[in-house]
Protein backbone atom coordinates (compact mmCIF):
# COMPACT_ATOMS: atom_id res chain seq x y z
CA UNK A 1 0.00 0.00 0.00
CA UNK A 2 1.29 3.48 -0.67
CA UNK A 3 1.96 4.79 1.71
CA UNK A 4 1.82 8.63 1.17
CA UNK A 5 -1.74 7.59 0.12
CA UNK A 6 -4.62 8.76 2.33
CA UNK A 7 -7.48 6.74 3.81
CA UNK A 8 -10.69 6.54 2.33
CA UNK A 9 -12.49 9.32 4.21
CA UNK A 10 -9.89 10.81 5.77
CA UNK A 11 -10.37 15.24 6.13
CA UNK A 12 -8.30 17.65 4.25
CA UNK A 13 -6.39 18.77 7.53
CA UNK A 14 -5.74 21.98 5.52
CA UNK A 15 -9.73 22.79 4.45
CA UNK A 16 -10.07 22.53 8.36
CA UNK A 17 -7.65 24.51 8.87
CA UNK A 18 -9.62 27.29 6.74
CA UNK A 19 -9.73 31.04 8.09
CA UNK A 20 -13.55 31.65 9.10
CA UNK A 21 -14.85 34.67 7.59
CA UNK A 22 -13.93 38.39 9.16
CA UNK A 23 -16.06 39.79 11.37
CA UNK A 24 -18.11 42.68 9.80
CA UNK A 25 -16.18 45.86 10.39
CA UNK A 26 -17.84 47.71 13.17
CA UNK A 27 -21.16 49.71 12.71
CA UNK A 28 -22.29 47.82 9.91
CA UNK A 29 -24.99 46.29 11.92
CA UNK A 30 -26.23 49.07 13.14
CA UNK A 31 -26.18 51.32 9.92
CA UNK A 32 -28.22 47.94 8.41
CA UNK A 33 -31.11 47.79 10.88
CA UNK A 34 -31.54 51.80 11.06
CA UNK A 35 -32.65 51.37 6.91
CA UNK A 36 -34.71 48.75 8.14
CA UNK A 37 -36.64 50.25 10.78
CA UNK A 38 -36.57 52.67 8.39
CA UNK A 39 -38.27 50.32 5.37
CA UNK A 40 -40.62 49.59 7.78
CA UNK A 41 -41.87 52.92 8.98
CA UNK A 42 -41.85 54.31 5.36
CA UNK A 43 -43.05 50.96 3.68
CA UNK A 44 -45.72 49.75 6.45
CA UNK A 45 -46.67 52.69 8.11
CA UNK A 46 -45.59 52.15 11.54
CA UNK A 47 -44.37 54.76 13.98
CA UNK A 48 -40.92 54.74 15.14
CA UNK A 49 -41.76 53.50 18.77
CA UNK A 50 -43.53 50.86 17.24
CA UNK A 51 -41.02 49.36 15.73
CA UNK A 52 -38.35 50.04 18.17
CA UNK A 53 -41.03 48.09 20.47
CA UNK A 54 -41.10 45.35 18.26
CA UNK A 55 -37.85 45.06 17.36
CA UNK A 56 -37.22 44.56 21.87
CA UNK A 57 -40.01 42.46 21.88
CA UNK A 58 -37.95 39.95 19.14
CA UNK A 59 -34.86 40.29 20.39
CA UNK A 60 -33.73 42.27 17.53
CA UNK A 61 -32.16 44.45 19.91
CA UNK A 62 -30.25 42.35 22.12
CA UNK A 63 -26.94 42.96 19.92
CA UNK A 64 -27.21 46.31 19.97
CA UNK A 65 -25.65 47.99 23.52
CA UNK A 66 -27.37 51.21 24.69
CA UNK A 67 -25.04 53.43 23.04
CA UNK A 68 -25.84 51.84 19.54
CA UNK A 69 -29.75 51.83 20.28
CA UNK A 70 -29.04 55.48 20.64
CA UNK A 71 -27.24 55.52 17.27
CA UNK A 72 -29.73 53.65 15.35
CA UNK A 73 -32.64 56.37 16.74
CA UNK A 74 -30.88 59.04 15.78
CA UNK A 75 -29.66 58.05 12.67
CA UNK A 76 -33.39 57.22 11.93
CA UNK A 77 -35.01 60.16 13.50
CA UNK A 78 -32.47 62.67 11.54
CA UNK A 79 -33.43 61.06 7.89
CA UNK A 80 -37.10 60.97 8.80
CA UNK A 81 -36.20 65.23 10.02
CA UNK A 82 -34.78 65.62 6.50
CA UNK A 83 -36.63 63.30 4.32
CA UNK A 84 -37.70 65.72 1.65
CA UNK A 85 -34.12 67.30 1.59
CA UNK A 86 -32.11 64.04 1.59
CA UNK A 87 -34.75 62.23 -1.16
CA UNK A 88 -34.07 65.51 -3.32
CA UNK A 89 -30.44 65.42 -3.11
CA UNK A 90 -30.00 61.77 -3.90
CA UNK A 91 -32.42 62.55 -6.88
CA UNK A 92 -29.94 64.67 -8.64
CA UNK A 93 -27.65 61.73 -8.50
CA UNK A 94 -29.82 59.20 -9.82
CA UNK A 95 -30.16 60.10 -13.29
CA UNK A 96 -32.72 57.07 -14.32
CA UNK A 97 -34.31 57.19 -10.89
CA UNK A 98 -34.23 54.19 -8.44
CA UNK A 99 -33.90 50.76 -10.00
CA UNK A 100 -36.74 48.00 -9.75
CA UNK A 101 -37.02 45.55 -7.53
CA UNK A 102 -33.24 46.87 -5.60
CA UNK A 103 -34.33 45.83 -2.33
CA UNK A 104 -33.01 48.06 0.27
CA UNK A 105 -31.14 50.35 -1.58
CA UNK A 106 -33.03 53.36 -1.28
CA UNK A 107 -33.37 52.77 2.28
CA UNK A 108 -29.77 52.42 2.67
CA UNK A 109 -28.83 55.13 0.74
CA UNK A 110 -31.16 57.49 2.96
CA UNK A 111 -29.45 56.64 6.26
CA UNK A 112 -26.50 57.19 4.63
CA UNK A 113 -27.26 60.54 3.34
CA UNK A 114 -29.13 61.79 6.80
CA UNK A 115 -24.96 60.99 8.24
CA UNK A 116 -22.91 62.54 5.38
CA UNK A 117 -25.27 65.76 5.14
CA UNK A 118 -26.09 66.04 9.06
CA UNK A 119 -24.88 64.03 11.48
CA UNK A 120 -21.32 63.81 13.31
CA UNK A 121 -19.84 60.77 10.69
CA UNK A 122 -16.81 60.38 8.72
CA UNK A 123 -17.88 60.54 4.80
CA UNK A 124 -15.50 57.63 4.67
CA UNK A 125 -17.23 55.48 7.12
CA UNK A 126 -21.04 56.04 6.11
CA UNK A 127 -20.13 55.54 2.30
CA UNK A 128 -18.29 52.46 2.71
CA UNK A 129 -20.95 51.00 5.46
CA UNK A 130 -23.50 51.67 3.31
CA UNK A 131 -22.11 49.73 0.28
CA UNK A 132 -21.12 47.20 2.23
CA UNK A 133 -25.22 46.97 3.29
CA UNK A 134 -26.30 47.06 -0.13
CA UNK A 135 -23.63 44.32 -0.93
CA UNK A 136 -24.99 42.44 2.27
CA UNK A 137 -28.64 42.65 0.94
CA UNK A 138 -29.18 40.04 -2.76
CA UNK A 139 -31.50 41.93 -4.33
CA UNK A 140 -28.94 45.60 -3.86
CA UNK A 141 -25.98 43.76 -4.19
CA UNK A 142 -25.92 43.84 -8.16
CA UNK A 143 -26.82 48.41 -7.29
CA UNK A 144 -23.44 48.57 -5.08
CA UNK A 145 -21.08 50.77 -7.67
CA UNK A 146 -23.88 52.73 -7.75
CA UNK A 147 -24.72 53.62 -4.60
CA UNK A 148 -20.70 53.92 -4.18
CA UNK A 149 -21.28 56.69 -6.86
CA UNK A 150 -24.26 58.38 -5.64
CA UNK A 151 -22.79 58.90 -1.90
CA UNK A 152 -19.49 60.20 -3.45
CA UNK A 153 -21.25 62.64 -5.73
CA UNK A 154 -23.37 63.59 -2.34
CA UNK A 155 -20.45 64.39 -0.01
CA UNK A 156 -18.67 66.54 -2.52
CA UNK A 157 -22.54 68.60 -3.63
CA UNK A 158 -22.94 68.62 0.48
CA UNK A 159 -22.78 72.43 1.23
CA UNK A 160 -24.65 72.87 -2.35
CA UNK A 161 -27.98 70.35 -1.31
CA UNK A 162 -28.13 70.18 3.03
CA UNK A 163 -30.11 73.37 3.47
CA UNK A 164 -33.23 73.54 0.73
CA UNK A 165 -34.33 76.78 0.21
CA UNK A 166 -38.07 75.54 0.11
CA UNK A 167 -39.03 75.23 3.91
CA UNK A 168 -41.90 72.65 2.92
CA UNK A 169 -39.74 70.46 1.07
CA UNK A 170 -39.26 68.20 4.25
CA UNK A 171 -43.42 68.35 4.91
CA UNK A 172 -45.33 66.30 2.98
CA UNK A 173 -47.37 67.89 0.52
CA UNK A 174 -50.62 67.48 1.33
CA UNK A 175 -49.94 68.62 5.28
CA UNK A 176 -48.29 71.80 3.85
CA UNK A 177 -51.63 72.90 1.71
CA UNK A 178 -53.41 72.29 5.43
CA UNK A 179 -50.80 74.09 6.84
CA UNK A 180 -51.24 76.84 4.47
CA UNK A 181 -55.01 77.07 4.41
CA UNK A 182 -55.25 76.94 8.22
CA UNK A 183 -52.28 79.53 9.46
CA UNK A 184 -51.56 81.41 6.40
CA UNK A 185 -48.45 80.83 4.14
CA UNK A 186 -45.47 82.68 6.51
CA UNK A 187 -46.80 80.73 9.80
CA UNK A 188 -47.12 77.47 8.05
CA UNK A 189 -43.57 77.99 6.57
CA UNK A 190 -42.35 78.91 10.31
CA UNK A 191 -43.64 75.33 11.25
CA UNK A 192 -42.21 73.49 8.52
CA UNK A 193 -38.64 75.21 9.16
CA UNK A 194 -39.10 74.22 13.63
CA UNK A 195 -39.53 70.62 12.02
CA UNK A 196 -35.82 70.83 10.64
CA UNK A 197 -34.77 71.02 13.81
CA UNK A 198 -34.15 68.72 17.09
CA UNK A 199 -35.99 70.38 20.22
CA UNK A 200 -34.06 70.04 23.56
CA UNK A 201 -36.15 68.56 26.51
CA UNK A 202 -38.66 70.08 28.74
CA UNK A 203 -39.27 69.13 32.22
CA UNK A 204 -42.33 69.97 34.61
CA UNK A 205 -40.69 70.30 38.48
CA UNK A 206 -42.51 70.02 41.77
CA UNK A 207 -41.51 73.13 42.67
CA UNK A 208 -38.89 76.31 42.52
CA UNK A 209 -38.74 75.76 39.09
CA UNK A 210 -35.48 78.48 38.77
CA UNK A 211 -33.89 76.38 41.14
CA UNK A 212 -33.60 73.79 39.10
CA UNK A 213 -33.15 75.26 36.29
CA UNK A 214 -29.92 76.52 37.98
CA UNK A 215 -28.95 72.99 38.73
CA UNK A 216 -29.17 71.32 35.72
CA UNK A 217 -28.08 74.23 33.49
CA UNK A 218 -31.41 74.83 31.92
CA UNK A 219 -33.63 77.83 31.40
CA UNK A 220 -37.42 78.92 33.10
CA UNK A 221 -40.05 79.41 30.25
CA UNK A 222 -42.65 81.99 31.19
CA UNK A 223 -45.23 78.97 31.12
CA UNK A 224 -43.50 77.03 33.76
CA UNK A 225 -41.55 74.99 32.74
CA UNK A 226 -37.69 73.94 32.56
CA UNK A 227 -35.99 74.15 29.49
CA UNK A 228 -32.73 71.71 29.82
CA UNK A 229 -29.68 72.92 27.45
CA UNK A 230 -27.74 69.61 28.31
CA UNK A 231 -27.32 66.43 26.42
CA UNK A 232 -26.76 64.49 29.15
CA UNK A 233 -29.04 61.45 29.61
CA UNK A 234 -32.09 62.04 31.61
CA UNK A 235 -31.82 59.00 34.08
CA UNK A 236 -28.40 60.21 35.08
CA UNK A 237 -29.52 63.87 35.65
CA UNK A 238 -29.86 65.17 39.61
CA UNK A 239 -33.45 65.00 40.89
CA UNK A 240 -34.59 62.20 38.15
CA UNK A 241 -34.21 59.58 41.32
CA UNK A 242 -35.47 61.29 43.76
CA UNK A 243 -38.71 62.34 41.61
CA UNK A 244 -38.11 65.86 41.58
CA UNK A 245 -39.77 66.49 38.23
CA UNK A 246 -40.16 64.40 34.85
CA UNK A 247 -39.95 65.41 30.95
CA UNK A 248 -43.00 66.48 29.65
CA UNK A 249 -43.19 69.61 26.49
CA UNK A 250 -44.05 72.83 27.52
CA UNK A 251 -47.34 72.71 25.32
CA UNK A 252 -47.93 69.67 26.95
CA UNK A 253 -47.53 71.09 30.50
CA UNK A 254 -50.81 73.75 29.86
CA UNK A 255 -53.87 71.66 29.68
CA UNK A 256 -53.73 70.15 33.23
CA UNK A 257 -52.91 73.74 34.42
CA UNK A 258 -55.79 75.37 33.26
CA UNK A 259 -58.07 72.78 35.34
CA UNK A 260 -56.43 74.39 38.39
CA UNK A 261 -56.84 71.33 40.65
CA UNK A 262 -57.98 71.85 44.38
CA UNK A 263 -56.27 69.44 47.41
CA UNK A 264 -58.88 66.56 47.30
CA UNK A 265 -60.72 67.14 44.17
CA UNK A 266 -61.44 63.63 42.75
CA UNK A 267 -60.47 64.10 38.98
CA UNK A 268 -59.98 61.69 35.87
CA UNK A 269 -57.15 61.81 33.61
CA UNK A 270 -59.08 59.68 30.52
CA UNK A 271 -56.61 58.86 28.41
CA UNK A 272 -53.47 59.18 30.82
CA UNK A 273 -50.66 57.49 29.26
CA UNK A 274 -47.66 58.56 29.43
CA UNK A 275 -48.96 60.52 32.82
CA UNK A 276 -47.38 63.65 32.62
CA UNK A 277 -51.02 65.16 33.35
CA UNK A 278 -51.93 63.23 35.91
CA UNK A 279 -49.03 63.60 37.98
CA UNK A 280 -49.48 66.94 37.55
CA UNK A 281 -52.68 66.92 38.54
CA UNK A 282 -51.25 64.30 41.45
CA UNK A 283 -48.89 66.62 42.55
CA UNK A 284 -51.36 69.61 43.17
CA UNK A 285 -53.08 67.41 45.87
CA UNK A 286 -56.00 65.66 43.88
CA UNK A 287 -57.40 61.99 44.07
CA UNK A 288 -56.56 61.22 40.62
CA UNK A 289 -57.93 58.37 38.71
CA UNK A 290 -55.96 57.24 35.67
CA UNK A 291 -57.38 55.55 32.45
CA UNK A 292 -56.44 54.46 28.93
CA UNK A 293 -56.92 51.53 26.68
CA UNK A 294 -53.20 50.19 26.76
CA UNK A 295 -52.31 47.59 29.25
CA UNK A 296 -48.95 48.19 28.33
CA UNK A 297 -48.87 52.12 28.57
CA UNK A 298 -50.16 52.10 31.92
CA UNK A 299 -47.74 49.42 33.36
CA UNK A 300 -45.09 52.25 32.64
CA UNK A 301 -47.34 54.54 33.59
CA UNK A 302 -47.16 52.69 37.46
CA UNK A 303 -43.27 52.99 37.08
CA UNK A 304 -43.27 56.24 36.71
CA UNK A 305 -45.22 57.29 39.39
CA UNK A 306 -43.36 55.02 42.00
CA UNK A 307 -40.63 57.07 40.63
CA UNK A 308 -42.56 60.44 41.46
CA UNK A 309 -43.73 58.89 45.06
CA UNK A 310 -47.43 60.21 43.77
CA UNK A 311 -50.89 58.31 44.38
CA UNK A 312 -52.65 57.25 41.55
CA UNK A 313 -55.41 55.46 41.09
CA UNK A 314 -54.77 53.52 37.55
CA UNK A 315 -57.98 52.00 35.68
CA UNK A 316 -57.53 50.00 32.24
CA UNK A 317 -60.05 50.39 29.26
CA UNK A 318 -61.81 52.29 27.05
CA UNK A 319 -63.11 56.11 27.91
CA UNK A 320 -66.49 55.20 25.65
CA UNK A 321 -67.25 52.74 27.77
CA UNK A 322 -66.37 53.56 31.07
CA UNK A 323 -68.75 54.17 33.89
CA UNK A 324 -67.90 55.72 37.56
CA UNK A 325 -69.70 57.76 39.89
CA UNK A 326 -69.31 61.83 38.56
CA UNK A 327 -66.24 63.64 38.84
CA UNK A 328 -65.24 66.90 39.70
CA UNK A 329 -62.71 67.28 36.73
CA UNK A 330 -61.73 65.37 33.66
CA UNK A 331 -58.67 65.77 31.53
CA UNK A 332 -59.64 64.81 28.18
CA UNK A 333 -56.35 64.75 25.58
CA UNK A 334 -57.95 62.58 23.07
CA UNK A 335 -56.44 60.53 20.69
CA UNK A 336 -55.27 62.29 17.65
CA UNK A 337 -53.20 63.01 14.93
CA UNK A 338 -50.43 64.13 16.66
CA UNK A 339 -49.61 66.60 13.99
CA UNK A 340 -48.14 68.99 16.57
CA UNK A 341 -45.34 66.43 17.82
CA UNK A 342 -43.97 66.25 14.64
CA UNK A 343 -40.41 68.59 15.93
CA UNK A 344 -39.81 65.40 18.49
CA UNK A 345 -41.78 62.86 16.38
CA UNK A 346 -40.42 63.13 13.07
CA UNK A 347 -42.35 60.06 11.83
CA UNK A 348 -46.19 61.33 12.38
CA UNK A 349 -45.60 63.52 8.88
CA UNK A 350 -44.45 60.45 6.88
CA UNK A 351 -47.05 57.81 8.69
CA UNK A 352 -50.40 59.70 9.11
CA UNK A 353 -52.98 59.89 6.19
CA UNK A 354 -55.33 62.51 5.60
CA UNK A 355 -58.40 60.09 6.09
CA UNK A 356 -56.92 59.72 10.14
CA UNK A 357 -58.29 63.35 10.54
CA UNK A 358 -61.95 62.51 10.25
CA UNK A 359 -61.75 58.89 11.65
CA UNK A 360 -59.80 60.08 14.62
CA UNK A 361 -62.59 63.49 14.98
CA UNK A 362 -65.26 61.21 14.92
CA UNK A 363 -63.86 59.34 18.23
CA UNK A 364 -63.14 62.83 19.65
CA UNK A 365 -66.71 63.63 19.51
CA UNK A 366 -67.62 60.72 21.05
CA UNK A 367 -65.14 60.53 23.80
CA UNK A 368 -65.80 64.73 24.54
CA UNK A 369 -69.86 63.66 24.73
CA UNK A 370 -69.08 60.75 27.47
CA UNK A 371 -66.54 63.07 29.27
CA UNK A 372 -69.79 65.34 29.76
CA UNK A 373 -71.63 62.94 31.33
CA UNK A 374 -69.08 61.87 33.91
CA UNK A 375 -69.02 65.20 34.94
CA UNK A 376 -70.60 66.89 37.63
CA UNK A 377 -73.00 69.83 37.62
CA UNK A 378 -70.56 72.73 37.95
CA UNK A 379 -67.42 70.75 37.25
CA UNK A 380 -64.64 71.55 34.60
CA UNK A 381 -63.26 69.92 31.68
CA UNK A 382 -60.26 70.52 29.74
CA UNK A 383 -60.26 69.06 26.19
CA UNK A 384 -56.65 68.79 24.43
CA UNK A 385 -55.35 67.61 21.74
CA UNK A 386 -51.41 67.61 20.21
CA UNK A 387 -52.57 68.21 16.84
CA UNK A 388 -52.24 71.38 14.86
CA UNK A 389 -55.54 70.52 12.74
CA UNK A 390 -58.29 72.49 13.45
CA UNK A 391 -61.10 69.33 12.76
CA UNK A 392 -59.42 67.79 16.20
CA UNK A 393 -59.50 71.31 17.80
CA UNK A 394 -61.28 74.55 17.17
CA UNK A 395 -63.79 72.75 15.38
CA UNK A 396 -64.46 70.14 17.32
CA UNK A 397 -65.03 72.34 20.94
CA UNK A 398 -67.36 74.55 18.98
CA UNK A 399 -69.06 70.95 17.41
CA UNK A 400 -69.97 70.55 21.47
CA UNK A 401 -70.91 73.18 22.35
CA UNK A 402 -74.02 73.59 19.79
CA UNK A 403 -75.13 70.13 20.62
CA UNK A 404 -74.78 70.50 24.18
CA UNK A 405 -76.66 73.36 25.89
CA UNK A 406 -75.31 72.20 29.23
CA UNK A 407 -71.38 73.08 28.21
CA UNK A 408 -69.98 76.33 28.56
CA UNK A 409 -66.67 77.60 27.62
CA UNK A 410 -64.21 79.02 30.68
CA UNK A 411 -61.80 81.42 28.63
CA UNK A 412 -58.37 81.24 29.45
CA UNK A 413 -56.10 84.20 30.38
CA UNK A 414 -52.49 85.16 28.88
CA UNK A 415 -52.13 85.68 32.37
CA UNK A 416 -52.62 81.62 32.55
CA UNK A 417 -49.94 80.86 30.38
CA UNK A 418 -47.15 83.19 31.10
CA UNK A 419 -48.23 86.30 29.81
CA UNK A 420 -47.84 84.75 26.07
CA UNK A 421 -51.11 86.59 24.30
CA UNK A 422 -50.43 84.43 21.09
CA UNK A 423 -51.52 81.36 22.77
CA UNK A 424 -55.04 82.70 23.25
CA UNK A 425 -57.42 82.41 20.49
CA UNK A 426 -60.66 84.95 20.08
CA UNK A 427 -62.76 82.12 21.92
CA UNK A 428 -60.66 82.06 25.13
CA UNK A 429 -58.74 78.79 24.14
CA UNK A 430 -54.85 78.02 23.56
CA UNK A 431 -53.49 77.11 20.83
CA UNK A 432 -49.69 76.41 20.66
CA UNK A 433 -47.63 76.05 17.23
CA UNK A 434 -44.57 74.75 16.51
CA UNK A 435 -42.86 78.02 15.73
CA UNK A 436 -44.04 79.88 18.95
CA UNK A 437 -41.58 80.74 21.57
CA UNK A 438 -38.45 81.87 19.36
CA UNK A 439 -35.32 81.80 19.68
CA UNK A 440 -31.80 82.48 18.54
CA UNK A 441 -30.59 79.03 19.49
CA UNK A 442 -32.85 76.53 17.48
CA UNK A 443 -32.70 73.99 20.35
CA UNK A 444 -34.51 76.34 22.45
CA UNK A 445 -37.02 77.61 20.25
CA UNK A 446 -40.59 76.04 19.55
CA UNK A 447 -42.77 73.84 21.72
CA UNK A 448 -45.28 71.38 20.82
CA UNK A 449 -48.46 72.15 18.41
CA UNK A 450 -51.48 72.36 21.06
CA UNK A 451 -54.63 72.99 21.51
CA UNK A 452 -56.90 72.87 24.40
CA UNK A 453 -60.20 73.89 25.91
CA UNK A 454 -61.57 74.63 29.30
CA UNK A 455 -65.23 74.09 29.36
CA UNK A 456 -67.80 74.02 32.44
CA UNK A 457 -70.91 72.00 32.68
CA UNK A 458 -73.69 74.52 34.15
CA UNK A 459 -75.32 73.46 37.55
CA UNK A 460 -78.51 72.23 37.90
Amino acid sequence: MNQNARPFGARNRRADRAEPPPPPPPGLAVRMAAAAALADILGNGHTLEERFAADAAAGRQQAFDARDRALIRSIVTTTLRRLGTIRAALARFLERGLPRKCGALEPTLLVAAAQILYLDVPDHAAVDLAVRAVRADQRSAPFAALANAVLRNLVRARDEVKDAEDPFLDTPPWLAARWKKAWGEEAAARIALMHRHEPTLDLTVRSDAAGWAEKLGGIVLPTGSVRLTTRQAVSELEGYADGQWWVQDAAAAIPARLLAAQHGERIADLCAAPGGKAAQLAAAGASVIALDRSAERMRRLAENFERLRLPVEIAVGDALSYEAAPFDAILLDAPCTATGTIRRHPDVAWVKRVGDIGALSAVQAKMLDRACDLLKPGGRLVYCTCSIEREEGEAQVAALLRRNPDIQRAPVEAAEVGGLSEFITPDGDVRTLPCHLPNAESRLAGLDGFFASRLVRRRQ
